[in-house]
């Protein structure tokens, strides 16, 4: 193994740090919890789980916005899930959620505050939406 440099290392961690800071929840009050379980893998949320990220980065959101997983939901039929939590709107879990699903996510959902109809497995009672 090569010899780091000290700005290499310095380098490193910062990159490192930046990394824990997507991890942190404080002050995120969105959030973002990807299904995981191995029947979620094998349908590709890795991936949309990337996508996710990388589209709250492009919109700005990282500093209020958090990306999580979690194990299977019990929706196998439509993987990959995702269930969004956001102030103010009702809880929702989407279901085929793919990579390229994952931008109109966020700008409709979290940035435009409207629901993604066609993709909404658990669907808000009628009497808690907010016209």
């Amino acid at each position: 193994m090569a010899k780091m440099t000290l700005d290499e290392l310095r380098a490193l961690r910062e990159s490192k740090r930046k990394d824990l800071e997507k991890r942190d929840v404080e002050g995120k009050d969105i959030q973002i919890v990807v299904g995981m379980g191995t029947c979620g893998i094998a349908a590709g949320a890795k991936q949309t789980f990337d996508a996710l990220v990388d589209q709250v980065q492009k919109n700005g959101l990282e500093g209020s916005v958090l990306i999580r997983q979690t194990g299977c939901m019990g929706l196998c039929y439509v993987e990959p899930t995702v269930e969004v939590l956001v102030p103010g709107m009702p809880t929702v879990i989407y279901g085929k959620m793919t990579a390229d699903t994952a931008e109109e996510l966020v700008k409709k959902h979290l940035v435009g505050h409207q629901l993604l109809d066609n993709h909404i497995l658990d669907r808000p009672a009628a009497d808690i939406m907010k016209k």
